[in-house]
């Protein structure tokens, strides 16, 4: 278990690196996504390495750096990259920042990231907004001792992706003129990509998309009780779906071509938080 005081110094730190700026939303953008954090204005960026008890990002397409600045007249703090359980850290460990975040003044969370489709009526490079997820794996990043000074024991579940901002990203999705779908993300831990079978399984439970990171923040975010936004990017196919094998270039690929797209309706809701 990461003890409190961890997090106060990572905060510390950052806080004396930034002066007297403090953001008020966070944004986590997944694989080949992170073009939107160099449209911060007075950025200050801080690589992970730099900051106390961070971990590492070592995700390809990932920087492996917060960027602090201005973002639609919001202060924000854009994470370049994220931490995986499948890179070696606990759900705690991937989920640290999001904590650091809210002590440091981050009431609202805008996830991202760029996850396999599985709904056979959608198609890559379409954009998703996260309604929900599902979770079989085990570990939590609220698993041990529960720290009261972020939230309650057992945390609600129903509404980890805010209600308003959803509809809030349907809006400004439909006045851009983006087709948005809506649907439920299924974590799997990866690093593998899931089999045929895992797919047709994800299918059924009703996941539209499956991924590999997302869900640690999240639950971390509800339970210090932060306002989530979940954006997808679907970049390619699940398993089984269509003959050619999967890659982490697809995946990147997509990332880029959907890049304008993406970060006009991430910067459309900003404005309107």
């Amino acid at each position: 278990m990461i003890p409190f005081e961890h997090y106060q110094e990572s905060c510390r730190a950052l806080e004396e690196r930034l002066g007297g700026f403090r953001p008020e939303v966070g944004l986590i953008l997944g694989s080949g996504l992170g073009e939107l954090g160099e449209l911060a204005e007075q950025p200050v960026s801080i690589p992970y390495g730099e900051i106390p008890h961070f971990p590492r990002s070592t995700a390809p397409g990932h920087k492996g750096r917060l960027v602090f600045g201005t973002l639609q007249g919001r202060p924000a703090a854009v994470m370049q990259g994220r931490f995986h359980p499948y890179e070696g850290y606990s759900f705690e460990q991937a989920a640290y920042p999001v904590r650091v975040l809210r002590l440091l003044g981050c009431q609202t969370l805008i996830v991202t990231n760029a996850a396999g489709c599985v709904n056979l009526d959608w198609n890559p490079g379409e954009l998703m907004l996260i309604c929900d997820h599902i979770k079989l794996v085990q570990d939590s990043p609220l698993r041990g001792e529960n720290l009261e000074r972020f939230g309650p024991r057992f945390p609600d579940a129903g509404q980890l992706y805010t209600p308003a901002l959803r509809a809030l990203a349907r809006r400004q999705a439909q006045r851009l003129g983006i087709p948005l779908r809506e649907g439920v993300y299924m974590y799997f831990p990866g690093p593998q990509y899931e089999t045929p079978a895992e797919i047709r399984f994800a299918r059924l439970a009703g996941a539209d998309a499956v991924g590999m990171s997302t869900v640690p923040e999240v639950i971390a975010a509800g339970h210090c009780g932060m306002r989530v936004l979940g954006l997808t990017l679907l970049s390619n196919m699940a398993a089984g779906i269509l003959p050619q094998p999967l890659s982490e270039q697809e995946v990147l690929q997509a990332a880029r071509a959907a890049g304008a797209q993406f970060s006009a309706l991430v910067l459309a809701c900003l404005k309107e938080l």
